[in-house]
């Protein structure tokens, strides 16, 4: 007996208990698997390797974006006329701050109407011997603007933006230009030519004052303006970067209508009106550069030469 037992056990035991399902598995292995990839997006495909090789070589050419670069510092603007203009002209501001019991000319109407347009200027009223505290005693004659600091970007920004718009890098680079005007006429070429930015050092130098805004029509909103500490090191951190840097000076090696070099990847540099540009920085230029002027002229503002030289530089790349 015990032995039929324990054949009926191994009977019982090899029989098939309860199956597990398949969860959908085979449904889902029925079902399409949408439509097949482009070669350059399978993985192990010739075109995918190409396409793989030619992103890593992008990559390294194109340096990633640093933001953040220096501030400037906020300034006032003061009087009818200069508040009226800045504000005429876009130049960026945060409050405008009106005398009480002031002399409402027509001046002061426009100024005000301006501000209001804006939408997101402060106004702000204030009793003369506070307007007289804030500007250190000078002719505000009851207007006072602030302007708030600048907001510089970082070199690497400038070479970023061009790459980014498949375009080789046109920059501008001053060195030694100390009056804001001309600064502003710079950017404002650099604007007009296609450029992607301009770079100034921090010391005895001009910076985005109201005054650069103002000469620059508006375009420094849209162009932007980097702050270095040393100038020759940002050459040449440009220069790694696989980018000519070109001097402009009276006795240059090369003129400005022969040098194949505009139409690529360049930093053009610009020296003062007077003494042209620093032994350093001219040391570090890869090529010398003049303009040929028939008429005689020693030398041309910074605005002037920029134009010129990004005009050249825009020719080339059409």
């Amino acid at each position: 007996m015990a032995g039929n037992s324990q054949r009926r056990n191994r009977r019982t035991s090899n029989k098939k208990g309860m199956q597990v399902g398949s969860g959908g598995q085979r449904r889902r292995g029925l079902e399409g698997k949408g439509p097949t990839p482009p070669a350059s997006a399978r993985k192990g495909h010739k075109k995918n390797r190409v396409a793989n090789a030619q992103a890593r070589q992008a990559a390294a050419r194109r340096p990633a974006p640093r933001r953040g670069g220096a501030k400037g510092t906020s300034e006032m603007v003061v009087g009818r006329n200069p508040v009226y203009e800045a504000l005429r002209d876009g130049v960026p501001a945060t409050t405008l701050y009106v005398q009480q019991y002031i002399d409402n000319d027509e001046r002061v109407r426009d100024a005000l109407q301006l501000a209001s347009q804006r939408g997101n200027i402060n106004l702000m009223e204030a009793p003369r011997p506070e307007l007289d505290r804030m500007t250190n005693g000078l002719n505000h004659q009851g207007l006072v603007l602030q302007v708030p600091p600048y907001e510089y970007a970082h070199p690497e920004d400038l070479t970023a933006a061009a790459y980014d718009n498949g375009e080789d890098p046109l920059i501008v680079a001053l060195d030694g230009v100390t009056d804001p005007r001309n600064l502003g006429a710079v950017v404002r070429s650099v604007s007009a030519f296609g450029g992607h930015g301009v770079v100034v050092p921090e010391r005895r130098a001009a910076g985005m004052t109201a005054g650069a805004w103002k000469s620059s029509a508006g375009t420094a909103a849209r162009t932007p303006v980097s702050r270095v500490t040393n100038l020759t090191r940002a050459l040449e951190g440009y220069q790694k970067a696989g980018i000519t840097v070109v001097g402009l000076a009276a006795d240059g090696e090369h003129t400005v209508q022969d040098l194949e070099a505009l139409s690529g990847p360049v930093v053009i540099v610009i020296g003062s009106e007077g003494k042209g540009l620093g032994r350093l920085v001219g040391e570090t230029c890869d090529y010398l550069v003049r303009i040929p002027m028939p008429g005689g002229a020693e030398s041309l503002n910074a605005g002037v030469a920029a134009g010129i030289v990004l005009y050249e530089a825009a020719r080339r790349r059409v």
